[in-house]
């Protein structure tokens, strides 16, 4: 296995600035074990599940998290990542920070009147510790206030006198399920989704369930070993409960498939599968890293996006799909013109491990 093994040819023009309008009007690829491929929608996906499947979103809800602030005559754009709470009556988070090599620890950043920051730590990973001198409440509002979503890098946008970036993307790049604070990326497979859909999967009798996995940004990260296997994955919070799981493992004994939807939603689930294939409740750190040899044994089903060249995500489905497979999907669907990455279209794949 090599790293090239995950490339592929990707015109610029099919990499999605915003999501269809509306959201279950995005194309969906359904890869099926047996082979071949089909094109619908995302509103086909009522007909094209079974009664008794079920449905696993992330409730995650993605901060503000992109920050445009000034040390001294300099200016600095940081994008925090993860939340220490450390419990010093202050704030403190880990961030990836634009010219991080030039800050120093004791360095201001000042963001607004009302929001600044010091530098505490620089990183070995390249990243730094920031300590605001707020407590909870307040650092939260002042994010609401000055912060802007931190939409991935391929996604561009005009910069503006706005440091909050596009107002669109602050209901675009967040899910309906949005309950949890505390991603930096959106579960994007999710955005697909809309109340009127919902109604659909229950008048057809496929139900629903949440848990939580707070996206980082490593989900956007490119795997630069040449060996895949030597790529050290990051650290996600998770949380699914016990009655999740009563439910899930109940909805699979009557013969239901569990259908997750979106990457982030398969991993928590592979990480809190028993071997007997049984979902136990799960709190915690996961660095699952599903590879092509991996055996999925949580889901029936997946429900993603397309994901970008080198990346874990893509090795992921590769596992799921196996490899060649989905190097003639993702060919089907750039000649297609389907949309690529975040804000675009789906597919939706049969998970050929159980029929191995």
């Amino acid at each position: 296995m090599r790293l090239s093994d995950f490339d592929f040819p990707l015109p610029r023009e099919l990499i999605a600035a915003h999501p269809a309008k509306p959201r279950e009007a995005a194309r969906l690829l359904l890869i099926p074990a047996a082979g071949g491929v089909a094109d619908h929608h995302i509103g086909d996906l009522p007909e094209l599940l079974r009664p008794g499947d079920i449905l696993v979103f992330n409730d995650t809800k993605v901060i503000p998290a992109r920050l445009t602030g000034r040390r001294g005559d300099a200016q600095v754009e940081v994008t925090l990542h993860r939340d220490l709470g450390d419990g010093r009556g202050s704030v403190a988070w880990r961030a990836f920070a634009r010219g991080a090599r030039r800050l120093r620890p004791g360095d201001r950043i000042v963001f607004a009147e009302d929001f600044a920051c010091s530098v505490e730590a620089k990183h070995a990973e390249g990243d730094v510790t920031l300590r605001f001198d707020l407590d909870p409440a307040a650092f939260r509002a002042a994010l609401a206030r000055h912060g802007a979503m931190p939409l991935p890098p391929y996604i561009k946008r005009p910069r503006s006198g706005d440091s909050r970036g596009d107002p669109r993307d602050r209901a675009d790049y967040q899910t309906i399920f949005a309950r949890a604070e505390g991603a930096v990326a959106a579960p994007t497979a999710g955005l697909h989704f809309t109340p009127a859909l919902l109604d659909a999967f229950t008048a057809r009798g496929i139900g629903w369930v949440t848990l939580t996995l707070h996206v980082g940004p490593g989900t956007f990260l490119p795997v630069k070993t040449d060996d895949p296997r030597e790529h050290r994955m990051h650290a996600e919070w998770g949380l699914l409960t016990a009655a999740t799981a009563q439910r899930l493992n109940a909805a699979r004994a009557q013969g239901g498939r569990i259908v997750a939807v979106g990457t982030t939603s398969l991993r928590l689930l592979e990480s809190a599968v028993a071997e007997t294939g049984e979902i136990e409740p799960f709190c915690g750190e996961t660095r699952l890293f599903i590879l092509p040899g991996y055996r999925v044994r949580s889901i029936d089903l997946l429900l993603t996006n397309f994901h970008l060249p080198h990346s874990t995500l893509l090795m992921l489905v590769a596992a799921l799909a196996g490899l060649d497979r989905i190097k003639a999907a993702y060919a089907h669907a750039v000649a297609q013109g389907y949309r690529f990455f975040s804000y675009g279209d789906a597919c939706l794949i049969e998970n050929s491990s159980l029929h191995r």
